[in-house]
């Protein structure tokens, strides 16, 4: 059984005070977890829908849904499959909740078009600042794209950021929206060297933490192999030993 931080200090409650409204869709087999997490969020004025398994998340999931909080291991359907359907719908922020820190099991929930990764047990906090910045993010649907787009090259990789798609030979490369905002910021930043904390407060907009590295570091492995850079010798993105990374 997990604990959370739930009860907050004053100066802590101010901290998330000024969140934006928005629905949440949550996913855990346990009831225990579920009814914290309902009444931390709720408390922070967030709509908060239910779901007992992954099969149960993807039956509720509909456009009026902001974000999904996902349990990876969980009956009937694992938080990984359910991530990839409703991926399928729609280009919705998904924040993974779970036990499992193995960075297998990270790059297996980023892979399947996960947004940010929370191990457990974590403060309500921690939460509720992941929840605030996957939200303020712009997720751009099929209605919102621009005929009059802006580009950017590296070699033959057209980033266009207007469509937010990365393209090679007129071919689109399926980024998620986390690794598309990695590969934007390195691109549009030619030859300079970005660490990792700094790539992290940059794409994710929230304080950099002591598992941070981890993460970009999975994100960055993504983008190379959807890039084919996979090879000792990167063609798009370098990484300087001990300093960060960069694009040429």
């Amino acid at each position: 059984m997990f604990f959370f931080d739930i009860l907050m200090s004053p100066e802590k409650e101010s901290e998330v005070e000024d969140v934006s409204n928005g629905k949440i869709l949550i996913a855990d087999d346990s009831k225990d977890i579920r009814e914290m997490l309902r009444i931390m969020l709720e408390d922070s004025e967030y709509e908060v829908t239910l779901a007992r398994d992954g099969l149960e998340a993807i039956e509720k999931y509909d456009d009026s849904i902001d974000l999904v909080i996902l349990d990876i291991m969980m009956p009937k359907c694992d938080g990984i499959t359910a991530c990839s359907k409703i991926r399928g719908k729609a280009d919705v922020p998904v924040l993974f909740l779970t036990a499992k820190t193995a960075e297998t099991d990270m790059i297996e929930g980023f892979e399947s078009g996960g947004d940010d990764y929370l191990t457990k047990p974590f403060s309500s906090m921690e939460l509720l600042l992941r929840v605030k910045a996957l939200l303020k993010r712009p997720y751009i649907g099929e209605h919102e794209k621009r005929e009059d787009s802006h580009t950017i090259s590296i070699q033959d990789i057209v980033l266009d950021t207007d469509l937010q798609q990365v393209t090679r030979d007129g071919k689109e490369i399926p980024l998620t929206e986390i690794e598309y905002r990695i590969l934007l910021l390195l691109a549009s930043n030619r030859n300079r060297i970005f660490t990792a904390k700094e790539i992290y407060e940059s794409v994710w907009e929230e304080a950099y933490m002591p598992n941070s590295t981890n993460t970009v570091m999975v994100h960055i492995r993504n983008i190379r192999k959807k890039l084919g850079d996979t090879g000792p010798n990167a063609k798009y993105l370098h990484n300087i030993w001990g300093r960060g990374y960069r694009v040429v």
